[in-house]
C-alpha cells in the first residue's frame, strides 16, 4: 500500500492522526522539504527514509522520478509512505503520483493534511472567511509551471471573483500578480498579507495593500516559502486575533535534554507557550545490568521501615519489577513509610497507589536528610530503589544516622546522542535560544557527546537548569548556567525559561 500523506503546514501538532498512525506501518517513507522533519520520528526506526528535496534552485528529484520511485517501492511490495507537506491534493501534485500508481495498477490511499492556505492566516490572526466582510475564498497557485509559457490563471477575472484570494507561492511574482488584480478592478488599497513559514517559531509576516505589498516584501527581506492573503480579511489581525504571535515564547528555539520518555512533559509545556522544542535527549533509560539486588529487596520488603523515592524513574522501575513477579503495591508493609525527594516524584507515588509521608519543600538530597531528621531512623532499614549511578549524599546521611540503608539499582541512565549532529548545527548556527538540563546527568552526558567543544557551542545560547545540583554540575564543566529554577520541577523550569527569554536582554550571547 502507498499513503500519499499531508504533513500539514508546519507545526507537527496539527499532523493528523491517521497521517501517525500510516508512518508506523510503513517500511519507507519518502518525504520533501516541506515536511516537518520532526514526523518523521512516527516511523519505525528500521524504516528507510528517503528524502527528496524539492526546493527551489537547488538540485532536488523530478516530480516524474518521484513518480517512478513510488511505482518501485510499490511493485516491490513495500508499504510506503509518500508524505506531502500541506495537503497532497491542494498544489501538492499529489494527483499526479495518485495516477501514476492508477496507471501501475498500485493499491493507494490519500490522507488529506491541514493546508498552510487556512492554517498559516490563522496563526497569524486573519480567518479567511468571516461574516460582514467576506463568505468567499479562493486558493490560487501563484507559480506556475514555468515551460507553460502562458499562465491559466485570469487574474483579471478573479480580482472580484472571490472576497478573499489566497496565495500559494509566487512571492517572487507579487508586483505582477497584484498589478494585474488591479487591472481587473481589485482596489489598489485591498489589505494584502504575506506570512513566511506559517505556523512554525519562524513565522514571520509583511502587511500592506495591493499598491505597496511588493515593496513590503523587498523591505521585509521575505523569502519563500510564503503564503499570501488578499482581502479586507487581513484587517482583522489587527482586532487582536494574532494570538499565535503573543504567545510569551513565539519564535523562540528551546532544547530539552531529557530522555525521550520523559521530555514529553517538559516540550509540551514550552510548545503551549509557543516555543519550537528540539529534543536532545542525552540519555536513556534502561533496565539495570543485574536485577538481583532489587529482586533481593523485593523479596525482603516485610523488612524495610521506609522506602525512599528519588525520581519518577525510580518508582516506574520498582512497580515495573513488583509486576514482573506478580506483585502489586499490597506488597510494600503498611507500617512502612514513604519519603519522595519532589513533587513529582511523590506526585507519581500517589498515581500509583502509595501514601506518601515526607516530600520536603526544596526538592533535592540534603532538603530530604533534614526533614528525616524529625525521625528516629536508628536500626531502621531504608529501601532507595534508585538510579545505578547517583549522588551518595543520602545514603551516607541515613547510615550516620543509624539507619540500615539498601540501595538497589532500579534503572540505568546510558548516554544518548541522537540527533547530535543536527543539534550541533543548530547551536553553530546560533539558532538557539536556551537549552534545558533536568539533571546533572543530562549535563554529564551532553559533555560527553560534544567534548571539548560542548563550551563552545554553548557560548551562542542560554542555559537554563532545574536546580542548583544541576547548575553545579555545569559549573563543574565550565558551562555557563543563565538561569535556576526556584522551584526544582518542571513547571517551575518551564517559569525560568520564558523569565529568561522574556526579560528585556533578550538578545543571544554574541560568541
Amino acid at each position: 500500500m502507498i499513503y500519499l500523506v499531508g504533513s500539514g503546514p508546519g507545526d507537527p501538532g496539527l499532523f493528523t492522526v491517521k497521517g501517525a498512525e500510516c508512518m508506523r506501518r510503513a517500511d519507507v517513507v519518502v518525504y520533501d522539504r516541506l515536511a516537518p522533519e520532526a514526523l518523521l520520528a512516527h516511523a519505525r526506526p528500521e524504516a528507510e527514509l528517503v528524502y527528496v528535496g524539492k526546493k527551489p534552485g537547488e538540485p532536488s528529484m523530478s516530480q516524474e522520478e518521484i513518480n517512478a520511485l513510488l511505482v518501485k517501492l510499490g511493485r516491490a511490495e513495500k508499504t510506503v509512505v509518500r508524505l506531502k507537506g500541506g495537503d497532497p491534493y491542494v498544489f501538492g501534485r499529489g494527483g499526479e503520483e495518485a495516477l501514476a500508481l492508477v496507471e501501475a495498477d498500485l493499491p493507494f490511499e490519500v490522507v488529506p493534511g491541514v493546508t498552510s492556505g487556512i492554517a498559516a492566516p490563522a496563526y497569524a490572526g486573519i480567518p479567511v472567511t468571516h461574516r460582514g466582510v467576506s463568505t468567499s475564498v479562493a486558493f490560487i497557485t501563484g507559480h506556475e509551471d514555468p515551460t507553460k509559457g502562458e499562465s491559466d490563471v485570469d487574474w483579471g477575472r478573479l480580482a472580484n471573483g472571490a472576497e478573499t484570494l489566497v496565495l500559494y507561492m509566487g512571492v517572487g511574482r507579487l508586483a505582477v500578480i497584484s498589478a494585474q488584480l488591479v487591472a481587473g478592478g481589485r482596489s489598489p488599497e485591498t489589505p494584502v498579507a504575506c506570512i513566511r513559514w506559517g505556523t512554525t517559531s519562524e513565522q514571520e509576516m509583511a502587511t500592506g495593500t495591493l499598491a505597496d505589498i511588493a515593496e513590503r516584501i523587498e523591505e521585509a527581506n521575505l523569502k519563500p516559502p510564503a503564503i499570501t492573503v488578499v482581502g479586507d480579511v487581513v484587517s482583522l489581525r489587527d482586532e487582536g486575533l494574532d494570538w499565535f504571535e503573543r504567545k510569551p515564547l513565539f519564535g523562540r528555539r528551546v532544547v530539552v535534554t531529557r530522555a525521550r520518555a520523559q521530555a514529553g512533559e517538559l516540550s509540551r509545556k514550552l510548545e503551549a507557550l509557543g516555543a519550537e522544542v528540539y529534543e536532545f535527549p542525552t540519555i536513556e533509560i534502561v533496565p539495570p545490568e543485574d536485577f538481583a539486588p532489587l529482586d533481593t529487596a523485593i523479596r525482603d520488603l516485610d523488612s524495610f521501615g521506609w522506602i525512599v523515592f528519588t525520581s519518577v524513574n525510580g518508582v516506574e522501575a520498582f512497580v515495573e519489577r513488583l509486576k514482573h513477579y506478580g506483585l502489586d503495591l499490597r506488597a510494600v508493609p503498611r507500617r512502612a513509610k514513604v519519603a519522595a525527594i519532589g513533587l513529582a516524584t511523590a506526585q507519581k507515588i500517589e498515581e500509583v497507589g502509595l501514601k506518601v509521608d515526607i516530600t520536603p519543600e526544596e526538592y533535592k538530597a540534603e532538603a530530604l536528610i533534614e526533614a528525616l531528621a524529625n525521625y528516629s531512623l536508628e536500626g531502621k532499614k531504608v529501601l532507595i530503589p534508585r538510579a545505578k549511578v547517583a549522588r551518595e549524599v543520602l545514603p551516607e546521611k541515613l547510615r550516620e544516622s543509624g539507619a540500615e540503608v539498601v540501595v538497589p539499582p532500579a534503572y540505568e541512565s546510558v548516554p544518548s546522542s541522537e540527533g547530535k549532529g543536527q543539534l550541533k548545527k543548530l547551536l553553530e548556527s546560533g539558532e538557539i535560544d536556551c537549552i534545558t538540563f533536568t539533571a546533572s546527568s543530562t549535563v554529564e552526558n551532553f559533555v560527553r557527546a560534544f567534548g571539548k567543544e560542548a563550551g563552545w557551542l554553548l557560548s551562542s545560547t542560554r542555559a537554563a537548569c532545574i536546580g542548583p545540583i544541576t547548575a553545579g554540575t555545569c559549573r563543574d564543566h565550565g558551562l555557563s548556567v543563565d538561569v535556576e529554577a526556584d522551584e526544582y520541577t518542571i513547571p517551575g523550569l518551564v517559569s525560568a525559561v520564558v523569565e529568561l527569554l522574556t526579560a528585556n536582554d533578550i538578545v543571544k550571547k554574541s560568541g
